[in-house]
C-alpha cells in the first residue's frame, strides 16, 4: 500500500529530476561560454582538464568523495541527493556534446546569461522537492550543525575549491564574478514559485 508520504515523494520526482536536468545543462552552457565558472565547476573543469575524463564525469566521481566525506558529519541522503550526484553529470557531458563550442563574443555572453538562468530554475526546482540537498551542500549544512555559520562554511569551501580549480587551469573569470553575484538573487525569486511546500 502506498503511504500518503510515498505519494507526496512520487509527485515532486519530476520536478526534482526537471531541475537536475536544467541545473546540468546550465553548467554545461557556461563551460562553453568559456568566460568562468562557478567555483565547484571550476574545480571540476580544471580537474577533467588534467585527467582523461569528462567534465561531467569528474563531477560525478568528486560528488561521490564528497559524499564519503557525509559519513563523519552523520549526514543522511535523500533521493534527491543521489540523482544530483549522477544526473547532473549526465547531463553537463550531454550539453557539451550537443552545443558547439565558439568564438563568438555575443553567442558566448548569451551561453553565460542561459547557463546562469538554466542553474537558478533548476536549482528552485530541486530544491523545491526537498528531496535531500545536493553533495556539496550537505557537507556546509553538516558543518553548520556542528556550530560553524552556514556564511562561513560555504566561503571557507568554495573559496578553496576556486583557487584549486583555477590553479589546475579551470575557468575562472568575469564569469565567475556575474555567477556569485546574480545566483542568490536569482535563486530567491525562483523557489517563491518552485518550492511545493514540506512533504
Amino acid at each position: 500500500m502506498v503511504t500518503v508520504r510515498t505519494r507526496a515523494v512520487l509527485v515532486r520526482i519530476p520536478g526534482l529530476v526537471l531541475g537536475l536536468a536544467m541545473f546540468g545543462a546550465g553548467i554545461g552552457l557556461n563551460i562553453r561560454a568559456n568566460l568562468g565558472l562557478s567555483p565547484w565547476d571550476a574545480f571540476h573543469q580544471g580537474i577533467a582538464l588534467r585527467t582523461p575524463l569528462s567534465v561531467g564525469l569528474v563531477t560525478i566521481a568528486v560528488s561521490v568523495v564528497v559524499l564519503l566525506a557525509w559519513i563523519p558529519l552523520r549526514q543522511r541522503p535523500g533521493p534527491g541527493t543521489l540523482l544530483n550526484a549522477t544526473l547532473v553529470g549526465v547531463m553537463i557531458d550531454v550539453t557539451l556534446f550537443v552545443v558547439p563550442e565558439t568564438e563568438l563574443l555575443w553567442l558566448r555572453v548569451l551561453y553565460l546569461v542561459g547557463g546562469i538562468g538554466l542553474v537558478a530554475f533548476g536549482s528552485g526546482f530541486y530544491i523545491g522537492s526537498r528531496l535531500g540537498p545536493g553533495p556539496r551542500d550537505g557537507i556546509m549544512t553538516g558543518l553548520a550543525a556542528r556550530g560553524m555559520s552556514i556564511r562561513l562554511a560555504r566561503t571557507l569551501i568554495e573559496g578553496t575549491v576556486l583557487i584549486a580549480g583555477w590553479l589546475l587551469g579551470g575557468a575562472v573569470g568575469i564569469g565567475t564574478l556575474i555567477y556569485t553575484l546574480t545566483i542568490g538573487p536569482l535563486l530567491q525569486i525562483t523557489l517563491r514559485w518552485a518550492d511545493r511546500g514540506p512533504l
